[in-house]
């Protein structure tokens, strides 16, 4: 680490060298653009000609400049990207107010190897994320698009508009589009490097881009190409001290966090709840030490990316110009966490063993009914129902996800006439993830080690078996038994997307009665062909071979097309009028029929449509409103994702404790569920709050359906205080015959809801199955189905509140002056699993069953002063206060104990207060062709909010905080430079 740390420092040293050589001379102050609406200040849309030579204006596919929109955009732009040191657009996505976090390099156990941005909170798969406007190859069997493909280099600016935006650019943009649009006819060069560091020492993360590009044949064509290298560290969770213990959230006791520790546990027949091995007296007894696996996590996860981008255009003649742009990205993304072993996994060991004790031997016997004595020390098979070991000795779990992605576009551009041109692309794209899991425990070894009758050879004596020691404490694995246990996985899934786009767009010729402008158009179709497979190898296949890796993961192989034509008009009513400078409607319509491409799974259409308008009645000041009915078509994991068994999370277990003994109805539903009836009284809540659950896609699903509104006004007061842009905007949307499943809590409340008159043999009940020695709902997933979680067209989700946008900028002589506020108050954030469930409120609330953390009230905040050649900015970031979901047993409040180096402190994990985030950077254009910037994050170096280590989902409850949300890695410093010719 240290000399690639010294490598990284270098390249940086080497670049700003270069830069200093440079011929000095006043550089153009270029104002920020940090989330600001979409217009200049006169209100007109902020377009951009990419390379292709299309005008992007996102939210419409009418591409005349001078036509506005009724969507609200927000942007940002390449100097906002400059002055964050972007890495990733992931990084950058989840801090809008607009969006929530989704995965992304702060989550490590949940992570599949890309990044995502989930706007409104409505989930991941219900946005569209576009590259100048059009589709690149999704990720994986859900239909997202990988952030971390997207070459930042070229960026000129993100366009976010949160609303429907399914009639411009198709299913899956339900809750909005982010569109990245390249910057257009680039020539010349352009090299950045940057490197950042936190203040404790870690999370090196370098990086360096190389652009070239350059006009040709006097002009008519302009060709560009971008390369790119990253690579990060990671940041391990022992290195903080809120986060090296593992945290109950419901005791606020330091003591571990998981039951699969070491020395081994195993649950008896007729025993109460689990007993561990005490290597002093060789015996069984009642458990004492569970493992802390927070000092083998990651807050930050290790990253190494290669992209490389190229376009190009032509202009054959005055009416003809062929384009093409490439596409090519190989990143690597691992997560780490704590060690593997053997996780309530039932297995046999003969009473000969000679690593297994006397007394234990004489337990387990016991437990199993076999008679004590020769019959128990022979060579009989004693069964162990449910064994928990961690194996230490094999080091933490490592999941290598190494993606690569390639996406081509070739197109060709008519101008039919002076007012009107036709657009016509192909395009096909792969992406590739492979998983090497590495770090695991193979079930099928353990067995086939623990057959053994002495400690040399194994019964059964092929693939090098070493006879396992099970019994002692950590360490008494050796080396040779680690390595025969030890095995790696792979898992690849692949995607393709081929696509075939025309669009015809242009003007009437003729304009209304009291306007000028022509009436606008697009008219168009589209074919887009999807397929997916998931290839697992033969142990991936198994449930519970690889220890702690969840269920099985089974085979995919699905597609489905889908043929689609659309239309849109502006139509300009009123120009130039008293009280009508421009009054402006616009409507849109698409229509998709669907095949799915498996053997007696139906097609369907589906039809979109959009009204809008907008009125200025004077040059200051404009409203404008839109309304959507969007449609998202099942994507293929939705549709072709075999049933299996993996984890959720869900803190209490009705079944837990004493209650089932003092409530007959409730006793006998947990024992219509499997438990057995010598444990009822004793059953413990799952497993590190991780109890399994059964699910996977559904051929009959149909496309859910969702009604977008958005209504706001666009103030820019130049006789009174000129250089202010105010806007706000109200959205509404609401998603009906959501595909979803219901949530844990859900799932119970509809058997336990009332526990008095619920009844045990009802189809709620008996479609929860437990382990059937333990009771618990957590244990092996080849035998613990725990939750039914089908997919179905049964949900509704609907989410409200208010944008609010302020841009100022003001020359005050001694500096240029940018003040921009971008804040999001969400009223509300509805999720109800079907008609009967509970309607669950996730604003302002976090748990298992609200995943990510969405505040009521968020902002950023950024104040930049320029003082000629060099621009200093603060960046505020607000994240209102959270609490822990109403309805639920409470999480612990007090003084938090055990072996922590924060024991003692006092914390309310009920609650959560309002953060605030400064962040303070300076770019210094020291040469006509040379800058560099210098960036601290989290200036006040705060310490995330500890809320234990079960409040919330584990991908993004972790390390006793919500990483993704709160910054858990503290100060950080980074640096960058760029050389530009």
């Amino acid at each position: 680490m240290k000399t690639n740390a010294r490598v990284r420092l270098l390249a940086s040293t080497l670049l700003m060298g270069a830069g200093f050589v440079a011929t000095s001379a006043q550089a153009q102050v270029i104002a920020q653009d940090q989330a600001v609406e979409q217009t200049n200040a006169d209100g007109s849309p902020v377009t951009t000609e990419t390379s292709q030579g299309d005008i992007v204006v996102t939210g419409t596919l009418i591409r005349n400049p001078n036509l506005v929109s009724s969507s609200p955009v927000a942007v940002v732009g390449r100097e906002e990207l400059t002055l964050r040191q972007t890495n990733t657009a992931e990084e950058v996505l989840r801090q809008l107010p607009g969006a929530v976090p989704s995965i992304g390099t702060a989550v490590n156990n949940g992570n599949g190897g890309a990044s995502f941005v989930n706007l409104r909170n409505l989930g991941s798969n219900r946005n569209l994320v576009l590259l100048d406007g059009k589709r690149i190859a999704t990720a994986g069997l859900d239909g997202q698009t990988d952030l971390n493909n997207i070459p930042l280099a070229l960026l000129e600016r993100m366009d976010v508009l949160t609303g429907g935006a399914s009639t411009s650019y198709g299913a899956d943009a339900v809750s909005g589009v982010v569109n990245f649009v390249t910057r257009s006819d680039f020539a010349g060069v352009d090299a950045t490097a940057s490197q950042q560091i936190s203040q404790r020492g870690d999370g090196n993360y370098f990086r360096a881009d190389l652009t070239i590009g350059a006009n040709f044949d006097d002009g008519r064509g302009n060709a560009v190409f971008s390369v790119g290298y990253q690579e990060a560290d990671p940041i391990y969770q022992g290195d903080r001290p809120y986060a090296s213990s593992t945290i109950s959230s419901t005791t606020g006791r330091a003591a571990g966090g998981s039951p699969t520790s070491v020395p081994a546990s195993f649950a008896l027949a007729g025993q109460s709840g689990l007993l561990q091995v005490n290597p002093g007296s060789n015996l069984l007894v009642a458990p004492y030490q569970d493992f802390n696996f927070s000092p083998y996590n990651i807050f930050f996860t290790p990253f190494k990316r290669y992209n490389m981008y190229g376009s190009a255009h032509y202009d054959v003649s005055d009416t003809v110009t062929v384009y093409t742009r490439g596409l090519f990205s190989k990143n690597r993304v691992s997560t780490i966490i704590a060690p593997s072993g053997i996780f309530g996994e039932s297995l046999t060991i003969p009473g000969s063993n000679p690593y297994l004790p006397a007394g234990i031997r004489d337990q387990l016997c016991s437990a199993a009914g076999i008679a004590l004595g020769a019959t128990c020390n022979s060579n009989t098979a004693i069964p162990m129902p449910e064994v928990y070991r961690r194996t230490v000795e094999l080091g933490p779990r490592v999941s290598e996800y190494e993606t690569t992605l390639f996406d081509y576009t070739a197109g060709i551009r008519l101008n039919l006439t002076k007012s009107m041109n036709l657009d016509v692309y192909g395009s096909y794209g792969e992406s590739q993830n492979t998983q090497t899991q590495s770090g695991y425990v193979l079930r099928s070894r353990v067995q086939q080690a623990l057959n053994a009758t002495n400690t040399t050879t194994c019964t059964v004596t092929t693939n090098g078996c070493v006879p396992l020691n099970l019994f002692g404490q950590a360490g008494s694995i050796s080396p040779g038994q680690a390595a025969f246990l030890n095995g790696q996985s792979t898992i690849t899934t692949k995607t393709q997307l081929s696509q075939v786009h025309a669009l015809l767009n242009g003007d009437f010729g003729f304009a209304s009665p009291a306007a000028s402008t022509p009436i606008s158009f697009a008219v168009g179709a589209e074919y887009r062909d999807y397929g997916a497979q998931r290839i697992p190898d033969a142990y991936a296949l198994v449930p519970g071979e690889l220890g702690g890796a969840g269920g099985a993961v089974l085979p995919v192989n699905g597609g489905f097309n889908v043929t689609e034509f659309f239309g849109e008009v502006i139509a300009p009513l009123v120009e130039d009028k008293p009280f009508f400078r421009n009054l402006t409607v616009e409507g849109g319509i698409r229509q998709s029929r669907y095949k799915i491409d498996a053997a007696g799974n139906p097609s369907f259409n589906a039809t979109t449509w959009k009204a809008g308008g907008s009125w200025e009645p004077i040059a200051d000041f404009k409203l404008r409103g839109n309304y959507q009915r969007a449609v998202r078509a099942p994507n293929i994991g939705e549709l072709f994702a075999p049933v299996s068994t993996y984890l959720v999370n869900l803190t209490v277990d009705p079944c837990a404790g004493t209650a089932p003994t003092a409530n007959a109805n409730l006793r006998a539903i947990c024992l219509a569920q499997g438990a057995p009836a010598a444990v009822i009284g004793t059953i413990q809540s799952p497993a590190s709050g991780q109890p399994n659950a059964t699910g996977g896609g559904n051929p009959n699903i149909r496309p859910e359906v969702a009604d977008t509104f958005t209504v706001g006004a666009i103030l820019t007061p130049r006789t009174l205080v000129e250089g202010l842009t105010i806007s706000v905007d109200y959205f509404n949307i609401k998603i009906n015959q959501a595909i979803t499943a219901a949530t844990p809590a859900d799932i119970l409340a509809a058997c336990f809801g009332n526990v008095t008159a619920a009844s045990a043999t009802s189809t709620a009940c008996t479609s929860i199955r437990r382990s059937a020695t333990t009771g618990r709902l957590s244990g092996s997933s080849a035998t613990v189905g725990g939750l039914p979680q089908p997919l179905t067209n049964l949900g509704r989700i609907a989410t409200d509140g208010i944008d609010l946008g302020v841009d100022y900028r003001r020359d005050l002589g001694f500096a240029k002056l940018n003040l921009n506020f971008q804040g999001t108050w969400t009223n509300s954030n509805t999720f109800q699993a079907s008609p009967s469930s509970v309607v669950r409120e996730c604003v302002g609330y976090y748990s298992a069953n609200c995943l990510t953390i969405q505040p009521k009230f968020a902002w950023n905040q950024r104040t930049t002063l320029t003082f000629g050649d060099v621009d200093l900015s603060l960046l505020w970031r607000h994240i209102d206060t959270v609490r822990y979901e109403p309805g639920l047993t409470p999480l612990f409040s007090g003084a938090i104990t055990g072996n922590t180096p924060i024991a003692g402190q006092n914390w309310n994990f009920n609650r959560i207060k309002a953060y605030n985030y400064l962040d303070l950077g300076t770019r210094i254009r020291a040469a006509e062709n040379f800058e560099f910037t210098i960036l601290v994050t989290n200036l006040l170096d705060k310490q995330p909010p500890i809320v234990g280590s079960n409040a919330g989902s584990t991908s993004y409850n972790s390390g006793n905080t919500y990483p993704s949300t709160y910054d858990a890695v503290g100060r950080g410093f980074r640096v960058g430079a760029r050389v530009h010719f």
